[in-house]
């Protein structure tokens, strides 16, 4: 196989201290998993609702909005590496403090909701600052292999963490799960710790006011970053069913937690493939158009993979009474693959922002830039799950809530393809954007 085709390693060959930040934020991103998941079910069975398991997501939108912004304000002005190491011994932290309150029988709703809030906000700001520092540790030429190489991370972190996590809350229960994240963690200390210092190029602002109109400023000259920051959250918001998932697989689908735990990780087997084989992904100039057929793609299968719920709710294609212990085995196999898909278009677009991102914006300036691009990221998902949720809870007076689950989805699936075609229709400079002539 042409070497073209396969993911570019030179990132990690050429930089021992990327390639250790890399290896760190694997191992921790995957106990971050582990907790997500464990967290997701665990507040479905403390409540049994859709919607409060929506609502982990939505209660942290407005702090991590502040954090990341906050952040990448403060990656801006000290040392990235020192912001990067106070925030994840932060997160830390949040995590050791849920495994104590699970061994101890004590926790409940209300700590699950407060530390998923602290967690997430301060998550924001170490994904913010590694972010802001690749560039320096790889240098230009290397900035699309690296974002593919974040993909690999983000895919096996998500394809094993979430499956393993519902394996081990299923055989083990909530302490363990929670108190694996908190040993495995400590891996991104290590990648964090040996970094160089690294302040940032350039005139700087110090954090406040007028540091965020100086961001807010360079964000009005740049019209390209604007429009991959506003298609994200139209893909985010309306293409991302995580929410539903623990009643996917409760009552929908059946199988419970493992199969909670299998669909969130076939959109990171997508991710990881798409990753491994992106030699041609990362080599293709033409990123604004990239991310425009990666997000259409995107939108097309989260609406197929609504009418497969549909046919799931319906009965078809496997047993029309399911459970934890009577999967839609065939059903199940088809959803996977649809989130594969979703996994892999979501990657490709991802590597084609990051690229242009770091590629264009100047290192002074580039914490704050990545400070908005993470709530974008993490946000959009958020206000998701508000919709998915909402939307699912609405629909079940009428639909049912194994009926409901579809919805959602499915319209929300041909509402990115519409959103997506219209506003790259209406900024054709977007569409014709060359990252051999990069303009904002």
């Amino acid at each position: 196989m042409s070497s073209r085709v396969l993911l570019d390693l030179r990132p990690l060959t050429q930089s021992p201290a990327f390639a250790r930040l890399w290896v760190g934020s694997t191992l921790g991103g995957l106990g971050g998993q582990l907790t997500i998941t464990a967290v997701m079910l665990h507040m479905y069975e403390l409540t049994g609702s859709t919607f409060a398991v929506s609502m982990i997501a939505v209660a942290g939108l407005a702090p991590m909005i502040v954090a990341g912004l906050y952040g990448g304000m403060l990656a801006d002005w000290f040392d990235r590496r020192t912001v990067a190491l106070a925030a994840a011994t932060a997160t830390w932290l949040t995590t050791a403090l849920l495994a104590v309150l699970a061994w101890t029988g004590h926790i409940d709703a209300g700590w699950l909701y407060a530390l998923s809030i602290v967690n997430s906000a301060a998550n924001s700001i170490v994904s913010a600052t590694k972010m802001a520092i690749t560039p320096r540790l790889v240098g230009a030429e290397l900035i699309p292999a690296a974002a593919a190489l974040n993909g690999i991370t983000v895919g096996i972190m998500v394809m094993v963490g979430p499956a393993l996590g519902g394996v081990l809350v299923a055989l083990f229960g909530y302490p363990l799960t929670y108190t694996l994240d908190v040993v495995l963690m400590l891996s991104l200390f290590l990648g964090l710790w040996t970094l160089p210092r690294l302040r940032p190029e350039g005139a700087t602002a110090r954090p406040g006011l007028a540091s965020l109109a100086d961001g807010w400023r360079f964000l009005r000259r740049a019209p390209n970053i604007r429009i991959q920051f506003l298609l994200d959250i139209v893909a985010m918001t309306f293409g991302n069913p995580l929410a539903l998932f623990p009643a996917i697989g409760a009552i929908v689908l059946g199988g419970g937690e493992i199969t909670t735990g299998l669909l969130v990780a076939a959109n990171a087997v997508g991710a990881f493939a798409s990753s491994l084989f992106s030699g041609r992904i990362s080599a293709y100039r033409f990123h604004g158009l990239g991310i425009t057929r990666a997000i259409q793609v995107f939108g097309v299968v989260t609406a197929v993979f609504g009418l497969v719920l549909a046919a799931a709710a319906a009965g078809w294609l496997g047993p029309g009474d399911v459970g934890p212990s009577s999967p839609n085995v065939p059903l199940i196999v088809i959803a996977m693959l649809c989130l594969a898909c979703t996994g892999a278009a979501d990657n490709v677009s991802s590597i084609y922002r990051q690229t242009m991102l770091q590629s264009a914006v100047p290192d002074a300036i580039r914490g704050r830039l990545q400070g908005v691009f993470i709530v974008v990221v993490t946000g959009g998902p958020r206000i998701g799950a508000l919709y998915a949720g909402g939307l699912a809870t609405a629909a079940s007076g009428w639909l049912g809530e194994a009926g409901s689950a579809w919805l959602p989805p499915l319209l929300g699936g041909l509402l990115v393809v519409a959103i997506t075609t219209a506003i790259v229709r209406a900024h054709p400079r977007f569409r014709a954007y060359d990252a051999e002539a990069p303009e904002l």
